[in-house]
Parts: structure tokens; C-alpha cells; sequence
């Protein structure tokens, strides 16, 4: 496993890590790629279910037309759910990237339907977001390309079998310029007895 995974302390890992949307045009080997999936699969599991598999996307060209497609598909919903905020007006652009030209798309699955196996994976996306971190790579959440992710379509052309479901769709690259961890209010303990 990559040395660098190791370069600094969970403490280090966890308080310094944050959402980067802007990536420098710089491709990921395999074996980080690899590295990122081992740590990601070291993550709490329930009954040891281990529901989690992964799609890794990489072709700039489908990174952008998954982009457009995950674009029409949130503005359509949030239509649907009258959720008409400011930052939703973004979507409309034509120019516009979903993945903020990271180079790599790391999509999370549930490959079953188990009580706990959507939690599973965001476990597994956490573990895969401090391993990138600690090895001085960016990562996001990209929550808005859920629901194009799992259309029948995509998920076709994607190798996801039909029964299972897109959860976590990670970009990950280099980041371009500095980055810094949002606040946080403090935690809020409803009862401590």
C-alpha cells in the first residue's frame, strides 16, 4: 500500500480535509487509485455485509456528458420538489461541470438492499476521503449526479448492474490553489445522562 497514506496523523487527516472543487489537469495512477479502494474497504461494516463496489471513471469526454446529464436531472427534480434556492441557478450554465474537471470519478454502490448497506458505503466514502487527503489529493461529494447516476441507462453504459444503487459519487484529484476546512458549529448534544 502507498506509503503516503500514512504521511499524517487521523487527527490531522480528519480536521484538515475539505470539499475542493477546482482540480489541475493531472490524471491518478492505478495503483493511488488502488490504494484509495483499500482504505475504503477497511470501513466499519455491518454484519460484515461489505455491500460496497465501485466504478471508476476516468474518460474526460463521459465525465462531461455525465455532467450534462446529471445537470438536466437535478434542476428537473428540484423543480419537482419546489426547491428553488440560489445556488440552483448554476446548473443552467452551459459551461458548467458537475465534477469540477477533477480527473477521476470514483462512484460508490450498494450492491445490496440490506438495512444497513447505504451506510455501509458512506462509511467507505469517508474512509476513501481521509486516505485522499492524507495522500494530498482533493475529493467532493458530488450528491447532484445521483439520480442521473442511477438511471437505467447510465447505469447500463457504467457496468452497475440493475439491483444496485449508486450512493457516493466521489471526485478526486490534485487541487488547483489552496484549499481550506469550512466551520463548524459546535456539536449539539440533545442529552448526555
Amino acid at each position: 500500500m502507498n506509503q503516503a497514506i500514512y504521511s499524517m496523523t487521523a487527527k490531522e487527516a480528519i480536521f484538515g480535509r475539505s470539499s475542493v472543487r477546482a482540480y489541475k489537469k493531472e490524471s491518478i495512477d492505478r495503483p493511488t487509485l488502488n490504494a484509495l479502494l483499500a482504505a475504503a474497504v477497511r470501513a466499519p461494516t455491518a454484519m460484515h455485509g461489505e455491500p460496497w463496489q465501485f466504478v471508476i471513471v476516468e474518460d474526460s469526454k463521459r465525465l462531461m456528458r455525465l455532467s450534462d446529464l446529471a445537470k438536466v436531472s437535478f434542476v428537473t427534480e428540484a423543480a419537482r420538489l419546489h426547491a428553488d434556492r440560489p445556488g440552483l441557478k448554476v446548473f443552467s450554465e452551459p459551461d458548467f461541470n458537475v465534477f469540477y474537471d477533477a480527473p477521476v470519478l470514483i462512484v460508490i454502490c450498494a450492491k445490496s438492499k440490506g438495512h444497513f448497506a447505504v451506510a455501509d458505503c458512506w462509511l467507505a466514502a469517508q474512509n476513501l476521503m481521509l486516505a485522499a487527503h492524507s495522500m494530498g489529493f482533493g475529493t467532493c461529494v458530488i450528491g447532484s449526479a445521483v439520480a442521473a447516476l442511477n438511471a437505467s441507462d447510465i447505469k447500463h453504459e457504467l457496468g452497475i448492474p440493475a439491483e444496485t444503487t449508486v450512493v457516493a459519487p466521489i471526485i478526486v484529484g490534485r487541487p488547483s490553489g489552496e484549499s481550506h476546512p469550512s466551520a463548524r458549529n459546535e456539536p449539539q448534544v440533545l442529552a448526555w445522562r
